[in-house]
C-alpha cells in the first residue's frame, strides 16, 4: 500500500510511504519569489505533485492534513490554494484523496492531539531513527502518511506491507 502524506503549506511537507514501510520525504518551498505573482506558488505546487505522480507512480490515496482553523488571512489562503491544487491534480490523475484532522495526526505521533511542534519532531526522529526529517512540515507529512495508511488498514484493506 502506497501512500502519499502532505502538510500543506508554504513551507509543503511530503512524505510517499512505500508499499514496503520505507519512506521518501521531503519539504517543497512554496515562496513566492521576486518578480513572482501570488498564483506561483499553487502552479509550482502542482508540477511538484504531478512529476512524483509521473516518477515514482500513482499512489493508492494521497492523504492531506484537515486544518479547521487558521490563526491568519494569509495562512487561510495558502492552505486553501494548496488544497484545491492538491485536490485536482488528484482528480486529473484519478487518485482518490482524503483530510486527515491536524489532532488526529498529533495523537497518532505523540498520544496527544495538542502536541507542539518540537514533540512532533521528536516523535518522528524515534520512529524514523535513520531518516535526516529537517522540520516540523516534513515530520508531520510523515505522520500524515502514517495516519492514512492506518485507516485504509482499519476499514478492513489488505495492505502489501
Amino acid at each position: 500500500m502506497r501512500v502519499l502524506g502532505l502538510d500543506p503549506a508554504t513551507h509543503h511537507g511530503w512524505a510517499l510511504r512505500h508499499a514496503d514501510g520505507s519512506y521518501s520525504s521531503g519539504v517543497w518551498d512554496l515562496s513566492c519569489r521576486r518578480f513572482e505573482g501570488g498564483g506561483m506558488r499553487f502552479l509550482r505546487l502542482r508540477s511538484l505533485l504531478s512529476e512524483i505522480l509521473r516518477t515514482t507512480g500513482k499512489p493508492d490515496v494521497v492523504v492531506f492534513e484537515e486544518v479547521r482553523r487558521h490563526l491568519g488571512v494569509d495562512a487561510a489562503h495558502i492552505y486553501g490554494g494548496c488544497l484545491a491544487t492538491i485536490t485536482s491534480v488528484c482528480e486529473e490523475w484519478r487518485v482518490p484523496y482524503q483530510g486527515v484532522p491536524v489532532g488526529t495526526v498529533k495523537k497518532l505521533a505523540t498520544g496527544k492531539g495538542n502536541a507542539d511542534k518540537a514533540a512532533m519532531i521528536e516523535a518522528a526522529r524515534r520512529r524514523w531513527p535513520d531518516a535526516n526529517i529537517r522540520d516540523d512540515n516534513e515530520a508531520d507529512a510523515r505522520w500524515i502518511a502514517e495516519c492514512g495508511f492506518a485507516s485504509i488498514v482499519a476499514a478492513g484493506e489488505r495492505p502489501i506491507a
